[in-house]
C-alpha cells in the first residue's frame, strides 16, 4: 500500500521530506518486507557513508524495506549547522518513521545516531522493533564533548556560544555550540533506566579513540529490556567499516531480522513500500 504523505522530488537522485517550517529533509528508500531498516548517521556525517550504503545493498540484495536520511543541516538536507540540536534531529528521525515507513522498523544508529536511535525510540515504541548501535554515543555532549576541551575552550563556548574543533573526520573542523549542548543536556538517556524492551545489539571498536567503548556498556546496562548483547571489537576503531566490521553488521542483521520473523514482533513477508 503507497504511503500517504509530502510529495517528493528528485533532487541529485535524492528526494525531499518536507518538514515543518518549510525545511527539507534529503532521503533514499527502497521498498520492501518487514522489518525495515532505518540507518542513523552520526554527528556531521551524511547518507553517503560506508555503513549507509553498505546497508543499502544488504536491503536491496534481500528485499527488505530501507531508508537512509540526512539529518537537518547535514549532507544534502537544509539548514544551517548552527542551528541544529539533539531535539531536531530526533524529530527529523521520529519524521522519517511516520512518514516514509510503514510496519515494525529496526533502527541502526551511528556514533551520535546512537543516541538519536533510542530518543526515536521512546518517541514512537510501537514502531521500532529492534536497535543496531554502532559506537554508540548516547549523552556526547555531557559525557564526552567537555573531556576534550580547555578552560579556555569552555569559556568560548559559554562566552560566544560556539566553538570549532580539530577533527580527523573534517579538515575544516567541527562546530559545537552551546545551544547543542544545552539541549543535550534536555535528552541525556543514560541517567536513568530507559524503558525500551525491544532487542538491542550493540558494536563497538575497543580501539575507538572517538566515543570509548564504555560509553555503549552504560548504554547496554541502563536499558530496561533483557535482550541485549555488547559485542566488543578489540582492534575496531570509531567507523567499524572495515569489510569484517561489515560481515559483522550483516551477520548481526539477519540474527534480529530471524528473530523477530520467529517471534512474530516483525512479520519479514509484508511489503513495504518506497
Amino acid at each position: 500500500m503507497p504511503i500517504p504523505g509530502p510529495a517528493t522530488q528528485p533532487v541529485d537522485s535524492a528526494a525531499i521530506l518536507t518538514r515543518e517550517g518549510g525545511a527539507t529533509i534529503a532521503y533514499h528508500r527502497l521498498a520492501g518486507a518487514t522489518p525495515g531498516i532505518i540507518f542513523l548517521g552520526g554527528f556531521r556525517s551524511d547518507m553517503t557513508g560506508t555503513k549507509a550504503l553498505f546497508l543499502q545493498n544488504y536491503c536491496r540484495e534481500h528485499g527488505r524495506a530501507y531508508v537512509r536520511f540526512d539529518y537537518f543541516a547535514h549532507g544534502r538536507s537544509s539548514g544551517d549547522f548552527a542551528d541544529g540540536t539533539i531535539s531536531r534531529w530526533r524529530d527529523d528521525a521520529a519524521a522519517v518513521i511516520d512518514s516514509l515507513t510503514e510496519g515494525p522498523q529496526i533502527l541502526i544508529g551511528s556514533s551520535m545516531g546512537g543516541w538519536i536511535m533510542v530518543l526515536a525510540a521512546l518517541a514512537r515504541p510501537t514502531r521500532v522493533a529492534a536497535l543496531i548501535g554502532i559506537a554508540a554515543a548516547p549523552d556526547f555532549t555531557t559525557d564526552l564533548l567537555p573531556r576534550r576541551l580547555s578552560e579556555a575552550q569552555r569559556r568560548t563556548l559559554l562566552n560566544e556560544g560556539r566553538l570549532v574543533l580539530d577533527s580527523p573526520y573534517d579538515p575544516a573542523g567541527y562546530l559545537y555550540t552551546r545551544a547543542l549542548v544545552e539541549d543535550g543536556d534536555r535528552n541525556l538517556v543514560l541517567r536513568g533506566d530507559i524503558p525500551l524492551a525491544c532487542p538491542v545489539r550493540l558494536l563497538h571498536g575497543m580501539a575507538d579513540e572517538s566515543v570509548p567503548w564504555p560509553q555503549s556498556l552504560k548504554l547496554a546496562e541502563r536499558l530496561a529490556g533483557a535482550d541485549v548483547t555488547l559485542t566488543l571489537v578489540k582492534d575496531g576503531d570509531h567507523r567499524l567499516s572495515r569489510d569484517q566490521d561489515l560481515a559483522r553488521l550483516a551477520a548481526t542483521l539477519d540474527e534480529l531480522c530471524a528473530k523477530l520473523a520467529a517471534s512474530r514482533c516483525g512479520p519479514s513477508d509484508g511489503p513495504s513500500s518506497g
